[in-house]
């Protein structure tokens, strides 16, 4: 989506605007005590650090009570929150929400209306209307729900992947977000896989080394400055999971989550989630590798987005916000497509792809799913209403599957000769 008129985008700023608007009444006007209670557990990170508190003992306040479970360079990050008052912060965090979607979208979009040929005024406009659609994502509409920090997360990791000419050295980024939140850390094995070995990409490598070092002086600082707090996350804390919440809810949409809600033995479900998650993540960044050294970054950093959570043990709904660069690779002109669009032609059949992939994120599909379990209907509920419950999950796996077998495996994979080659945008 490149440059328009000014007043085309002062429309898209519009109508992202209009879109917002009833999400961000909607969630700020919940009661006190339920309104953006994550966003409430960042701040009582930052005050504990302010005050001198132990970080990871600290929980926010009745009905809540829930407790910090970011690594501890979060917590000196959100500083800076605890000393806004509770309504600045609110309002300051529902902005960078906006923001870190719109940016996520300006760079995962950039590129498509300019293969199609559309006048100037064009891609701003169509930039305003993809940023209002991944607004109504459930994982995206979770953000503004619970001031969750994940889009920021999914901004970093993007830009970072792909501009063109980063002022700041490229990796830094996907290092913050590794240290801010563990599971960014698939970008590090991304990196890995396709800076090392054959045909191993040398930016790539450079990328990995200066991602690493960031993460690893971003883990070391905290010991400087809280080193009980930091001893007890990566000693105690982080071991436990159950932290996080109950990871037989509903909304843990991972590989792990889904074979928790089985019940069977803990010892199978240990074995199964190893086989299973290990043979995902061979194939998610097998394919991310090929994609990558094809000229398809897109789909490459897309593929690693969902590895982030379908291979963690515990994967909220709101971490789906890697949805945002799926839909755009899914989006993005196929090699089998390229020749028809270049004699003007649509290919809409696989646009329909992108638009129901939307949609069905868009409704709460594993509530459905609840439901249908609680009715008790023999036979439908315990097996049908299990496999509604797990849709996003089941429907991440079925996005890797349709970004692995972008472009068919037809034809030489050939390494891009640098970033420009390898699509990656300004």
């Amino acid at each position: 989506m490149g440059p328009g008129p000014w007043w085309a985008w002062v429309v898209a700023l519009a109508i992202i605007g209009v879109a917002a608007v009833p999400l961000v009444d909607y969630w700020l006007s919940n009661p006190a005590d339920q309104r953006l209670v994550d966003l409430d557990v960042y701040r009582t990170g930052g005050e504990s650090v302010l005050l001198g508190l132990p970080v990871y003992d600290v929980i926010t306040p009745a009905p809540q009570l829930l407790p910090f479970t970011y690594p501890p360079i979060a917590a000196l990050l959100a500083a800076p929150l605890a000393v806004m008052s509770w309504p600045v912060a609110q309002w300051v965090w529902t902005a960078g929400v906006l923001v870190c979607l719109a940016v996520s979208v300006r760079f995962c979009f950039r590129d498509l209306p300019a293969r199609q040929g559309l006048p100037a005024w064009a891609p701003p406009v169509l930039f305003g209307v993809v940023a209002a659609a991944c607004l109504y994502l459930m994982p995206i509409r979770d953000q503004f729900r619970f001031g969750q920090v994940d889009i920021l997360l999914v901004m970093l990791c993007v830009v970072d992947c792909l501009a063109r000419r980063p002022w700041w050295p490229r990796g830094m980024l996907i290092g913050l977000a590794t240290a801010v939140k563990l599971t960014p850390g698939v970008f590090l094995i991304y990196l890995l896989i396709t800076g090392f070995g054959r045909d191993a990409l040398p930016e790539q490598r450079r990328t990995f080394y200066m991602a690493a070092f960031t993460a690893a002086l971003l883990t070391i600082v905290p010991f400087l400055v809280i080193p009980h707090d930091a001893a007890n996350f990566w000693f105690s804390a982080l071991l436990d999971s159950e932290r996080l919440g109950s990871n037989t809810a509903t909304t843990n949409q991972s590989i792990r989550g889904m074979l928790l809600r089985l019940y069977l033995p803990g010892w199978l479900t240990a074995v199964l989630w190893t086989a299973i998650a290990g043979f995902v993540a061979w194939y998610g960044f097998r394919h991310a590798r090929r994609a990558l050294l094809r000229g398809d970054r897109m789909t490459s950093v897309a593929l690693t987005g969902l590895m982030a959570v379908l291979i963690s043990p515990v994967a909220w709904i709101h971490h789906l916000a890697w949805l945002v660069i799926a839909l755009a690779a899914l989006a993005a002109p196929a090699r089998r497509h390229r020749h028809d669009l270049a004699r003007g032609r649509t290919a809409w059949p696989a646009s329909l792809v992108p638009a129901a992939a939307w949609l069905y994120y868009v409704v709460p599909i594993p509530w459905w799913g609840v439901s249908l379990r609680a009715a008790e209907i023999p036979v439908l509920s315990p097996v049908l209403g299990r496999v509604v419950q797990d849709a996003f999950g089941l429907g991440a796996l079925a996005l890797v599957w349709l970004l692995a077998r972008r472009d068919g495996e037809a034809g030489q994979t050939v390494p891009p000769q640098g970033f420009r080659s390898a699509g990656v945008i300004d």
